[in-house]
């Protein structure tokens, strides 16, 4: 065991830090990591924006964006991810593994959120106090925590977890190959999220929802 720096914040402080204080203001990378993906909004430019709108800046900027989730986002996360060609084209890599429930944002890979948050309104969103969750999260710039999250989200992000993984049967969007791994059972349907990793149309249906 050894100390180390960090910052614990709840509520409204965690949007303000992690969304405002760092993701906003990115300048090579940011890494996401959530349960569940919902059409969250934050200020920017003296008004209220989807945080789509801020990743599409991000992007044009050349800021490299990837987001791992566990499930289906939001339909309204997914119709505004449709208007923006930039994030579409490959702008913001997503990919989908239903084992993943850590939350964490790594930015620059200098900089490191923990907690309980999920990308959604009532997690790291603009909700007000008496609206959003109750949520506890710590920020850090030491060195081995960033090491050893960043770790964890490449494994997973790479399909490094998906060979030995119990559950690849019921994976909507398996990352390793098929080839690399054990066939899927006849009749488990297959959610594609398209290349790169886009988000599903068509027929399928947003998750049903808490809070997030």
């Amino acid at each position: 065991m050894r100390p180390i720096q960090a910052e614990l914040l709840d509520g409204g402080g965690l949007y303000r830090e992690v969304v405002l204080g760092k993701l906003a203001h990115a300048r090579e990378s940011v890494w996401i990591a959530t349960a569940n993906v919902k059409a969250m909004y934050v200020e920017h430019g003296g008004r209220f924006v989807p945080v789509l709108e801020v990743l599409d800046g991000l992007a044009r900027r050349g800021v490299a964006l990837r987001l791992l989730h566990a499930e289906l986002p939001s339909r309204p996360f997914r119709e505004e991810f449709d208007r923006r060609a930039r994030l579409v084209s490959g702008g913001l890599e997503l990919k989908v593994c239903p084992r993943v429930h850590f939350k964490a944002v790594l930015v620059d890979g200098a900089w490191a959120y923990l907690g309980s948050a999920n990308l959604t309104g009532a997690g790291l969103g603009a909700k007000g106090e008496d609206a959003r969750n109750f949520e506890l999260g710590f920020v850090t710039e030491d060195f081995d925590v960033i090491d050893r999250v960043t770790a964890l989200y490449e494994a997973v992000w790479s399909g490094a977890e998906c060979r030995g993984c119990r559950l690849r049967e019921v994976c909507p969007d398996p990352i390793l190959p098929a080839e690399a791994a054990p066939a899927r059972k006849k009749g488990t349907p297959a959610v594609r999220l398209g290349q790169p990793r886009r988000l599903s149309r068509g027929r399928t249906r947003a998750p049903r929802g808490g809070a997030g």
